[in-house]
């Protein structure tokens, strides 16, 4: 039975709603009234449901999938304006017991050197990634309780936020690791860290039992109610995903829709994130193993239809994709990618990419100054920002300055004071005369011309050596 109240897997993810959905869906995918009437909805930026945003999703007359595209467009302008925040993955151990068929961390694969990171390469890998000028990081770890137990999480993120190197700090750790208890979780956040990301991979039960055949990731409704016990643990902003190319993309529209659902019904707050990732090659995984790839073009849809029906979430795009697609996606609703990534373990002390331990190929090889370039120069505002963490604007407060679009007063000026900063200390000539020219613009568009002349100050005090400026 479905409850979007309730605090059980299967029926807050309702097998026969998804079902019943993907066939209403179906039966009115030309209904274009239906879909006028769905689409002026989404006009108010208060969001859709999983039923409305699938017939959409269905939908495949050219005129009204424009109109989606255009509207995608709009309301990320509306909530998240040309910003696009910055982060890079650190893989810090690739020890796993699972036996995930998509993943070449799989306990079976005897073809990878298995590594795991000491607290002493931890620091030279933070370094690298300083000296690049990240701000933000995403830790990444198999799942292990011997080799990487919750104490590793933890003493390692200490290790993140201690090391200050010339002008370098990682000011926010994301943190993307296995499902765990409610005292766990509670640890976690006494450490500070900033969103606790889990993709579910698949909402099928039975697919996702399937492709999880061994070790503790396969209790199917222990992984789906992470998220709660996580909010029952005190960490009020949390991500999810699903690994588009698994199982039929529809299911999982409509299943990720539904959580997101769910955790605003339970919880008063939905999520903080919603990253959208494909299947890609690894050591000994083949995507065409899988029957569901998607196209790019229905890609890009999914992602234009996620951000009309959750407005207030942030999207994630990671190097998974070529440039080319990142390019296509971001105009449709991302709002946050990684730049620079490695996917190995200790990969960032690595002159050449190794790629003996990588969780995924990488398919968007820039560097960090080059994507930062590249996003200036399409109109961007590529944003270092971590303020709303450390200024307590999480959770609720977050949402509700998100929803009423005020954020925008404090997130517009802090991407240029981040921006500044980056550009003085680690920017190449181009980017830097590129990203000067384009903070001046967009100093004029700040929404308070109150708080423009204040910027400029912060700005100059940024020139003199000052950092870590925000409001």
């Amino acid at each position: 039975m479905y409850n979007p109240k309730s605090l059980k897997a299967e029926e807050f993810i309702s097998d026969e709603e998804i079902k019943e959905t993907l066939e209403y869906a179906e039966k009115n995918k030309n209904n274009l009234s239906l879909v006028d009437k769905i689409l002026e909805k989404a006009k108010l930026r208060k969001g859709l449901n999983h039923r409305d945003a699938s017939v959409l999703l269905a939908c495949e007359n050219e005129e009204k999938v424009k109109l989606m595209y255009d509207l995608a467009e709009q309301i990320k302008k509306d909530f998240y304006g040309n910003r696009i925040v910055m982060f890079a993955p650190l893989y810090l151990s690739n020890y796993c017991v699972n036996g995930c068929l998509y993943c070449p961390y799989h306990l079976k694969n005897k073809n990878i050197p298995r590594k795991k990171l000491t607290q002493e390469k931890i620091k030279k890998e933070v370094i690298a990634l300083q000296d690049m000028g990240h701000k933000r990081l995403a830790i990444e770890s198999g799942e292990d309780p011997v080799n990487n137990p919750i104490e590793y999480i933890l003493e390692s993120i200490n290790t993140i936020y201690s090391i200050k190197h010339k002008n370098g700090a990682i000011r926010r750790v994301n943190v993307n690791i296995a499902a765990t208890t409610v005292e766990n979780y509670r640890k976690l956040k006494d450490v500070g860290i900033g969103t606790y990301i889990l993709f579910q991979e698949t909402y099928d039960k039975k697919a996702y039992e399937y492709l999880h055949p061994t070790g503790p990731k396969h209790d199917y409704n222990y992984h789906t109610e992470a998220m709660d016990r996580a909010m029952e643990g005190g960490i009020d902003d949390v991500g999810i995903g699903v690994l588009f190319g698994l199982d039929k993309y529809k299911y999982e529209f409509a299943g990720l829709l539904m959580h997101a659902e769910h955790l605003e019904a339970v919880h008063g707050v939905g999520p903080h994130t919603i990253s959208v990732p494909r299947v890609k090659p690894a050591d000994d995984i083949d995507p065409n193993d899988f029957d569901n790839s998607l196209s790019d073009e229905m890609f890009c849809k999914i992602a234009a239809l996620i951000r009309i029906a959750v407005p207030y979430t942030g999207m994630i795009i990671s190097t998974r994709e070529t440039p080319e697609v990142r390019e296509k996606i971001i105009r449709l609703g991302v709002s946050q990618i990684s730049g620079g990534s490695r996917t190995s373990v200790g990969g960032y002390t690595e002159e050449e990419r190794p790629h003996d331990t990588e969780q995924f190929d990488v398919s968007d090889n820039r560097t960090l100054d080059e994507v930062v370039n590249w996003l200036m120069k399409a109109g961007y505002i590529p944003s270092f920002c971590t303020a709303c963490y450390r200024q307590g604007r999480t959770g609720d407060r977050f949402m509700s300055l998100c929803k009423s679009g005020q954020i925008q007063n404090c997130c517009h000026p802090n991407a240029l004071m981040t921006l500044k900063e980056y550009l003085m200390d680690y920017a190449s000539p181009d980017t830097r005369k590129v990203g000067e020219a384009l903070i001046e613009k967009e100093i004029d568009n700040i929404g308070k011309p109150e708080l423009r002349p204040k910027v400029r100050d912060e700005l100059k005090k940024i020139e003199s050596g000052t950092r870590d400026l925000y409001f």
